[in-house]
């Protein structure tokens, strides 16, 4: 899990101060919700169907690749709406479609092996940057540095600068893992008192006891799940959660220390560097990390009105799983691979709920998304959640292209909004950027599909916002097949609702407009999506490729 998954802790510091306090929440599925009808700061998802109903409109089914950590593939909301691959047969061991990748068929995994295993934990990009290149360029000064590396030398040096200066974070790591063993001492403490191993925070909220050791253990773990939306998750969920964090956050402070191990180098068994090396990988989707991938792509399409589980807010999907995350950063070469293999499979949009501070092969990502524009492929990225600028800050992947030749203009950039009830109509994790970022979505407390088989549960990031935006331009071109992406993109960022309110900018109390922080100002709305889609005449048209195909090369066996 990396800082684009699941924000745990926001502001440890108010930990204290928010413990007592009772907050109002929002039910499962408000994202879906209409604000005028309900008064939740959802996306009118059955407004949009009622007008659809009224056109007597007929869906066409469309493919959306997801680009994360893989997806449980018996999901019993899923199960139906997984792509399948019409021109690969089954554990035949062939690849009968010829495409490169065998067996290939609900997806692919870029962090597969040959043999069948897969990459878990990976390393972080920050530290793959510095130490790869410390030898070049250590002692060196600008002034000496060649014109051709000059981008390099620059990246280096701010990763130069994680690295080597002090952490402007005001809570040291040692205090989250002082509070973790608090936490696991009190819910030990805890399953005593309420003689259960598991139990929800809405159940310890209406515990009492003057025993002062279960109210302090109480308090504890109440007061941190409060403070973070997980009233409504077990106590075994949210220790979990909260173990997981604490050891990405470790993770990262070893990796400023030492040289990352290559966790790929033993089990894919490829050539980092060498871009034109396709054939890597295998075709286990579900692997040991499925639980962001399972969580997105029910936003966008689990199966509507089945009586099980929870809604997607497209109705007539397929979801394409492409695996390129582990637990640390994606890889340039992977997410590269992973939108061309979408394009070429069929994918119509493209979800990536991931991103990172530093992105070495720019060019090879960028090459791809000018692909998938040139096939009328639309591309939805989470802003990222660390409440930071991103018009000051570069995040990657990004609409700039690194050659300066353009912008990629099917590409839509989300941040996380929430409502009143659940924290603001912001995520006060969320990035943001008056420049930078398009829209906001729903993106706090999202209630959708875990790995499991039928598991449920709610997340927040704007890892949850991405998949929303990508099933609404979803839901617009099935009823609508004939827009193009361009047209695509107007249609989701021109129908946004801004807020009557200003709302609070993420990290800071200070009051805006929605307007400062992201270019439409509003917040998607399937209903206005669909009602603009409805005034367009399609210009949806096959583009003659404008790119190279680079010479596939597969890997050995072995």
């Amino acid at each position: 899990m990396n800082k684009y998954f699941v924000v745990l802790l926001i502001s440890t510091l108010s930990l204290v101060e928010t413990q007592a306090q009772k907050k109002e929440t929002t039910p499962h599925g408000w994202h879906l919700m209409d604000k005028d009808s309900t008064g939740y700061y959802g996306v009118s998802a059955n407004k949009a169907y009622n007008f659809i109903k009224a056109k007597n409109l007929k869906s066409k089914t469309v493919i959306v690749a997801v680009i994360d950590s893989g997806i449980d593939t018996l999901q019993e909301d899923l199960k139906p709406i997984l792509w399948t691959n019409p021109k690969e047969i089954p554990g035949n061991g062939i690849d009968d479609d010829k495409n490169g990748y065998v067996d290939d068929v609900h997806g692919w995994n870029f962090l597969g092996g040959k043999d069948g295993r897969n990459v878990k934990e990976d390393s972080y990009e920050f530290s793959r940057v510095y130490f790869g290149l410390k030898d070049k360029y250590e002692g060196k000064e600008k002034e000496n540095i060649s014109p051709k590396d000059a981008a390099e030398f620059a990246m280096w040096e701010r990763t130069k600068a994680l690295v080597t200066e002090p952490s402007s974070s005001p809570i040291d790591l040692t205090v989250f893992k002082k509070l973790l063993v608090d936490i696991q001492k009190s819910d030990s403490i805890l399953k005593i008192a309420l003689g259960k191993d598991v139990f929800t925070g809405i159940e310890l909220d209406n515990f009492y006891t003057t025993d002062s050791k279960y109210k302090a253990a109480r308090n504890i773990i109440l007061g941190l799940m409060k403070a973070n939306n997980q009233a409504e998750a077990t106590n075994k969920e949210f220790v979990d959660d909260f173990v997981e964090y604490v050891n990405q956050e470790n993770n990262k402070d070893e990796a400023k220390k030492h040289a990352p191990e290559n966790y790929r180098a033993d089990i894919v068994k490829d050539d980092e560097n060498n871009f034109n090396e396709r054939g890597y990988g295998n075709n286990d989707i579900m692997a040991a990390t499925a639980m962001h991938g399972t969580h997105t792509s029910g936003i966008i399409g689990a199966v509507r009105n089945n009586g099980v589980g929870v809604d997607g807010i497209a109705d007539n999907v397929r979801i394409m799983m492409v695996r390129t995350l582990g637990d640390g950063d994606e890889h340039d070469k992977d997410v590269a691979n992973a939108i061309r293999y979408a394009v070429d499979n069929g994918a119509q949009i493209i979800s990536m709920s991931f991103g990172k501070d530093f992105s070495p092969h720019k060019q090879w990502v960028d090459d791809a998304m000018r692909y998938a524009e040139s096939k009328n492929v639309l591309m939805v990225l989470a802003a990222g959640n660390d409440a930071k600028n991103l018009d000051n800050e570069p995040s990657f992947p990004n609409p700039n292209y690194i050659d300066g030749k353009g912008v990629a203009n099917n590409l839509i950039t989300v941040g996380a909004s929430g409502d009143p009830k659940n924290g603001g109509i912001v995520g006060n994790f969320s990035n943001y950027g008056k420049k930078t970022v398009d829209v906001f979505a729903p993106g706090v407390r999202i209630y959708s599909t875990l790995p499991g088989g039928n598991n449920y549960g709610n997340e927040d990031g704007t890892s949850m916002a991405c998949p929303l935006v990508a099933g609404i331009a979803a839901l617009s071109l099935e009823y609508f097949p004939t827009l193009s992406v361009k047209q695509l993109k107007y249609v989701i960022e021109k129908s946004t609702v801004a807020p009557k309110y200003k709302v609070t900018k993420p990290g800071t109390d200070e009051m805006v407009n929605l307007s400062d922080l992201c270019k439409s100002g509003g917040i998607v709305n399937a209903y206005e999506a669909v009602k603009l889609a409805a005034t367009l005449k399609g210009e949806r048209k096959t583009i003659k490729e404008v790119l190279p195909k680079p010479k596939l090369i597969k890997i050995k066996k072995g």
